[in-house]
């Protein structure tokens, strides 16, 4: 799961844990309806069953609640959905009619978080089309993200996330990020394929996002792959992942490090390494079901920053 490096870590329990993965797509912004403090907003998301990613005061303190690659449940259908997608939500202190403005303090840290929250997860940089389309918005915009409808974040903070909020975000992002000569600014790897396959109990199968490839050397790389296994999977199934290198045609396989998971659902592996010259990274699944059964992969996402040698 990521944590923002400039929010305080406050993390809750049991959901921290407890709820499922997400392949973060979207950014939501609310307002709490209250003037509290990130400590008082922890508080009152412990008391409870919802919770954002995000709290931010209007002192400009932000408190993170949850890794962002975790479901929160703010956002209604964009919490989490059957591709495995979801939506990082920022909660923000305001007045009780949540009618005021940002402050200043407030701007500034949206304006950072979402720059950030581009980087990593390489959200793009637009206002969401529709409900379930990629990029930016704010808790009203589509009804979809609202169980019983909203006027949150109120129409002051509307007006400023469509003129100063988001446009700020995309200046952040692109235009005020060191030079991409700079040997310490990452390139952001973001493929997906939602092409169904069906898995044969106990069989290695090599998985392409948009293509085989992974990464190509030299390089590198800190990668998380995202797979998506059909509910009917069987629960005692074993799920196991695992990157490997090869040459370029493929020929050659390295030694293997093997991350193992169990049954349906959202299964992640990561690996952070060095890519050689004339050396492919790859990546490859397999699903053991007790009674043999074949598995069904839904999605499979690879994502994460790499740096050329």
């Amino acid at each position: 799961m990521a944590w923002c490096p400039f929010a305080r870590k406050m993390e809750l329990q049991p959901e921290s844990d407890g709820q499922p993965a997400i392949r973060p797509t979207q950014v939501i912004f609310h307002s709490i309806a209250a003037p509290w403090s990130v400590d008082r907003l922890f508080e009152y998301w412990k008391s409870t069953s919802l919770e954002s990613h995000f709290g931010l005061d209007y002192a400009g303190d932000l408190g993170q609640f949850i890794g962002t690659e975790t479901r929160a449940d703010a956002n209604a259908g964009a919490n989490r959905r059957p591709d495995g997608t979801g939506a990082v939500s920022i909660e923000t202190a305001s007045n009780t009619k949540a009618s005021d403005p940002w402050t200043d303090k407030q701007v500034e840290k949206l304006i950072a978080l979402g720059s950030w929250l581009h980087h990593r997860h390489g959200i793009p940089l637009r206002v969401c089309r529709s409900a379930s389309d990629p990029g930016y918005g704010y808790h009203r915009l589509y009804a979809d993200w609202s169980v019983s409808g909203t006027a949150c974040p109120g129409d002051a903070r509307v007006s400023q996330f469509r003129n100063v909020v988001f446009p700020g975000i995309v200046d952040r992002a692109t235009g005020q990020s060191p030079p991409l000569e700079d040997p310490d600014m990452p390139s952001m790897l973001n493929e997906s394929n939602a092409v169904d396959v069906s898995l044969r109990s106990g069989v290695w199968t090599g998985l392409a996002f948009t293509d085989a490839v992974v990464h190509s050397g030299p390089r590198r790389h800190s990668t998380l792959v995202h797979l998506l296994f059909s509910d009917s999977t069987h629960k005692e199934a074993r799920i196991e992942g695992r990157f490997y290198l090869t040459d370029t045609a493929g020929g050659n396989p390295s030694a293997y490090l093997t991350v193992t998971a169990k049954g349906p659902g959202g299964h992640q592996f990561q690996c952070s390494a060095d890519v050689p010259t004339g050396r492919h990274l790859r990546f490859e699944v397999r699903a053991t079901t007790p009674d043999g059964s074949s598995v069904r992969l839904l999605h499979r996402v690879v994502s994460g920053p790499y740096w050329a040698l």
